[in-house]
């Protein structure tokens, strides 16, 4: 059967065609979330290996410090709490449990050793902990405050680096010889007392919180699976919501921590906070190129516990959290 003339489309009416079709192939591509990129397919991610203590020797060992285990023996994480500070904020002494607490972590996967933390730095020390970290190939993340006033200034800068773990822990060790950073301190043989109702926080809260030091805390992992250029980051690598409280007395606290957060909860939680009269000190990320994107809000406040407690609750409940245990 022979088509006439003037029912065939011209060239330009086919190629437009075929461009609009391309074009509608690459937006749906693009735009559906549900598709998983090449970087976050299950098959590509790089998960952490069960480990054992021989395993960090190389680490432990150079930095004269030992860590903990975490989620199920993948990941090791070293405390590096500043007790050798004597810092207020508002009048209120900060003990390191509040605040201070830096730490490194690492994680054994099939492509490398992952170190990622936290130190706790003054700003007398800040640049020569840039420079040490630098000349080791060890990045710097994020540099920011958890506390609106402050006395010294402190600094908190967040570290990330890939390679052989003998290696991260002399980088590491080149950076704490930069600071003042102490020993780990012997924890008490009984826990002090909590002097905060405990029981009607945790009910304000719907979870419970551990004692630890005379302080009371809350470590929140979030729902998703987080991964970082890959990697699955287990929560104990630092990528969850934290709630710490120090008693001040007469049934008051101070209230620091830190919320993790996509970008469309951030300013949710900044106004069930200020509803709650908790002051929003910092929002920024911890890492540059974790998935999902998180930023991490860092608060305080010096008030009734129990009322504090009830004041974060709608900031918990405005982000993906686990289920409570």
């Amino acid at each position: 059967m022979t088509v006439p003339a003037h029912r065939l489309p011209s060239c330009a009416a086919v190629l437009t065609a075929l461009l609009a079709l391309t074009v509608a192939i690459g937006c749906s591509n693009n735009g559906d979330s549900s598709t998983p990129s090449p970087t976050t397919t299950a098959e590509s991610q790089h998960r952490p290996a069960t480990t054992t203590e021989t395993d960090w020797k190389p680490i432990t060992e150079t930095l004269g410090r030992t860590g903990k285990f975490g989620d199920d023996n993948t990941v090791y994480r070293i405390p590096l709490v500043r007790t050798d500070l004597q810092v207020t904020t508002a009048g209120v002494p900060i003990k390191p449990g509040l605040s201070l607490g830096g730490y490194a972590v690492f994680g054994k996967y099939d492509d490398g050793t992952l170190l990622m933390g936290d130190l706790v730095v003054t700003e007398q020390e800040l640049p020569k902990v840039t420079d040490a970290l630098h000349a080791n190939g060890i990045e710097q993340t994020a540099l920011h405050k958890h506390l609106l006033e402050q006395s010294p200034p402190i600094w908190w800068t967040h570290i990330h680096a890939m390679g052989d773990p003998a290696q991260l822990a002399k980088g590491l060790e080149a950076a704490l010889d930069a600071t003042a950073i102490g020993p780990a301190a012997v924890p008490p043989a009984q826990q002090p007392p909590v002097d905060i109702d405990t029981a009607a926080v945790d009910a304000a809260l719907g979870r419970k919180g551990t004692a630890d030091g005379g302080l009371y805390k809350y470590t929140l992992a979030r729902a998703e699976t987080i991964t970082d250029t890959g990697h699955v980051l287990p929560p104990t690598y630092g990528v969850t919501t934290v709630i710490n409280f120090q008693p001040t007395g007469d049934g008051k606290a101070a209230i620091n921590g830190d919320f993790a957060l996509t970008g469309p909860e951030v300013n949710k939680v900044i106004e069930a906070l200020r509803r709650g009269g908790i002051s929003v000190v910092e929002v920024h990320n911890h890492a540059l190129t974790d998935s999902p994107r998180l930023f991490y809000l860092h608060y305080w406040a010096n008030e009734d516990a129990v009322a504090l407690a009830k004041a974060l609750r709608p900031a918990l409940d405005a982000t993906n959290l686990a289920p409570a245990k």
